[in-house]
């Protein structure tokens, strides 16, 4: 075979393959062309590599190949895109489908405390059952507030453990009882805080303590339970789609969010271990708190609700997470 007559012959060919390779937009029945010249070029690429081996004329159909490959099968997305998509679109998105049931756990989550705090209060041999009177005098006048400290390795503490019971939410979320079992602990252990702190009249103390930390806080950890139970929801509800699909969705999205908590836990950790402890006036430190809260919020709702709208679910893409099984009806 010449090299140089299959050239000239196939070149207005390869041009066409080229240009259609390099638009930006393709009709349909362009796209049906780029297919078809793309494997006419190479079967001629084919018969060169056999009749002549390397070439320059080889070289120069090779470029165009790889030019039209990428444009069929999509190029490796640039980093830094893919992580401006994760914060802009697949983690509000994410959070966002979650506001729901993280209210509901919240509402839920301060009766909790409310009750178990006001029915241990309202009766002094219960509270006499939980320590000595002078046990119960020490935590409500020094331990409740010495526990807070302005310290950088206070606040990787804090955030270590909260970050400890986010990942019990995530990791134990499919049974549908761990989640809930985890909140109705820790709304009673607070409540039992509260029945003692107001027993010694500084339930006013421990509320200011709690305040500039706790509403980003205990938002990640309703965020965590409600992340949980959707996944054990997508598990028993899987809805049109088989179990096993509904599952794998459900978990992706999980992820999304966890590496969502991570931040906003981090943040907290900040707030618990600079702010509460400090010597700032409380109104800063609660509106410190309240701010942190705010923005978290904002992302939440504002953000996503943008998100969601461009059709956003908190997945991977299709090309990540693998073509859909398809259902009738």
């Amino acid at each position: 075979m010449d090299a140089d007559a299959l050239t000239d012959a196939r070149r207005p060919e390869w041009e066409r393959l080229d240009q259609l390779s390099r638009r930006r937009r393709l009709s349909g029945d362009e796209v049906d062309e780029l297919i078809v010249r793309y494997r006419a070029a190479s079967a001629d690429l084919a018969d060169l590599k056999t009749s002549v081996g390397d070439s320059p004329q080889g070289a120069y159909l090779s470029t165009i190949l790889v030019t039209a490959r990428l444009r069929l099968t999509g190029a490796p997305e640039n980093i830094l895109a893919q992580i401006g998509r994760f914060f802009t679109l697949q983690l509000p998105a994410a959070l966002y489908r979650l506001r729901w049931t993280t209210l509901v756990i919240a509402v839920a989550f301060v009766l909790v405390v409310a009750l178990a705090g006001a029915w241990i209060a309202s009766d002094p041999a219960r509270i006499a059952a939980l320590g000595t009177p002078e046990a119960l005098a020490r935590y409500a006048e020094e331990d409740f507030t010495d526990y807070y400290g302005p310290m950088a390795s206070f606040a990787g503490m804090v955030w270590s453990n909260n970050a400890l019971i986010a990942l019990q939410c995530v990791l134990f979320g499919v049974t549908g009882v761990w989640p809930v079992w985890m909140l109705v602990q820790n709304a009673m252990g607070l409540g039992v805080a509260a029945a003692v702190m107001a027993a010694h009249d500084r339930l006013d103390v421990m509320l200011l303590y709690i305040l500039p930390h706790g509403m980003l806080e205990l938002t990640a950890v309703f965020i965590a339970a409600a992340a949980g139970l959707h996944v054990f929801w997508a598990w028993a509800v899987p809805g049109r789609r088989g179990r096993g699909e509904s599952l794998a969705s459900g978990g992706r999205s999980l992820a999304t969010v966890a590496m969502g908590l991570v931040l906003i836990l981090g943040l907290s950790g900040l707030v618990e271990g600079f702010i509460t402890g400090s010597a700032l006036p409380w109104p800063v430190k609660i509106g410190v708190g309240a701010l942190a809260l705010g923005v978290v919020l904002f992302y939440l709702l504002v953000v996503g609700r943008r998100a969601h709208r461009r059709g956003q679910t908190g997945d991977l893409a299709e090309f990540d997470a693998g073509t859909p099984t398809l259902t009738a009806g």
